[in-house]
């Protein structure tokens, strides 16, 4: 654990130095044996300790550590529903955070494939409706949705991606963010999306919505 705590608080400080997150927001957690490790409630990203780490099992009970994130029953939620995801990372991350504020955006996929690594690394994304943060009402639907989509945005608050490990659900974190940012900077522009053709295509090949079971 000593480890993986180690890549976790190397993570959060690099997240936070780059704006991905910020003030005391945004969570992290690494599947284990036992369920899960977490980042703790009320502690800022850029000053982790891998002892600041708690142990949640995957039915959302706390085992060990210091007092969870309170958004952890969404990691446990994801963990559920895709047994193959290793890591889960949300943040607070600006661009992708606008979009969900957005009235004109798709619930069922919020943005589109602009690029072949958004459309490898993220695929569909769908936007779940506005609950309080902590409100463990979106548990449910949080498990339902990732079971078919590794990613996905909370209204108003931000978005949720789970990889296969830390490394791969931080990958998907800044392509959706940056991609976020595309789109706002396009939005009154005239664009041209991946087709839905080429973005499966791109899917299919590396494995991007892949049914919850799949390793990708």
């Amino acid at each position: 654990m000593t480890v993986i705590g180690e890549e976790i608080v190397a993570l959060g400080a690099s997240l936070f130095a780059r704006r991905l997150t910020h003030g005391r927001t945004g969570n992290i957690s690494v599947r284990v044996d036992e369920g899960f490790l977490v980042t703790p409630t009320g502690g800022s990203l850029a000053s982790l300790t891998a002892e600041d780490l708690a142990l949640v099992g995957l039915d959302g009970t706390h085992l060990s550590g210091p007092r969870p994130s309170k958004e952890a029953f969404l990691h446990a939620a994801v963990y559920r529903a895709r047994p193959g995801a290793g890591a889960v990372i949300h943040t607070h991350s600006t661009h992708s955070v606008a979009v969900s504020c957005h009235a004109e955006v798709d619930p069922d996929d919020a943005l589109p494939p602009l690029t072949a690594y958004y459309a490898m690394r993220v695929g569909r994304l769908p936007l779940l409706p506005y609950h309080a943060p902590g409100d463990t009402a979106l548990e449910p639907l949080a498990e339902r949705t990732a079971a078919t989509a590794h990613a996905f945005l909370l209204a108003n608050h931000g978005p949720v991606v789970a990889g296969a490990d830390l490394a791969g659900a931080a990958d998907a974190l800044e392509e959706l963010e940056e991609t976020a940012r595309l789109w706002l900077l396009l939005r009154d522009q005239p664009t041209r999306p991946l087709t839905p053709e080429q973005a499966a295509d791109l899917q299919a090949r590396h494995g991007t919505g892949t049914p919850a079971g799949s390793r990708r």
